[in-house]
């Protein structure tokens, strides 16, 4: 799996948290994060800064990966969901790519392509702590499907 984040240099319990979670995955269920450069503030317009933050993310997807746009208006999912949708992708044989936006979400066009768009609920988020959640929500995910006691739901 792979996590797309718009922005850099994060605070550093952002990286402490997400890696936290990873550390405790299994090689086989790794992570990787890539971040992408949020688009500069002088730009005109949020259309225009979503739009280069989604040509960026396209250029670093890989062609056989499915793109799971994390967005506040997408499906509300839980825990449970994400666990059995993972369990059917890896059966599959499917690379997944996440996709975190940047402050000003997701252009339209990106939302378009993704396979799916999963909501964690319908608070606006910080960014940062979105990458906390979704490292912490994979591992439970893992555990789940793992049978391993972490998730106790």
């Amino acid at each position: 799996m792979r996590v797309l984040a718009i922005g850099t240099r994060m605070p550093q319990w952002v990286s402490d948290g997400a890696d936290d979670y990873v550390k405790r995955l299994p090689r086989e269920a790794s992570i990787e994060w890539v971040e992408l450069n949020a688009s500069k503030r002088a730009r005109d317009t949020a259309e225009s800064r979503m739009l280069e933050e989604a040509t960026a993310i396209e250029r670093r997807l890989k062609p056989q990966e499915l793109m799971v746009v994390l967005d506040v208006e997408g499906k509300v999912i839980s825990t449970e969901t994400i666990a059995e949708t993972l369990a059917t992708w890896q059966s599959d044989g499917s690379k997944i790519a996440f996709v975190i936006g940047g402050p000003d979400g997701l252009h339209p066009s990106l939302k378009a392509k993704a396979s799916a768009r999963w909501s964690l609920g319908r608070i606006t988020l910080p960014h940062p702590l979105v990458r906390v959640i979704l490292a912490e929500q994979l591992y439970r995910a893992w555990s789940i499907n793992a049978g391993h006691p972490y998730h106790r739901a």
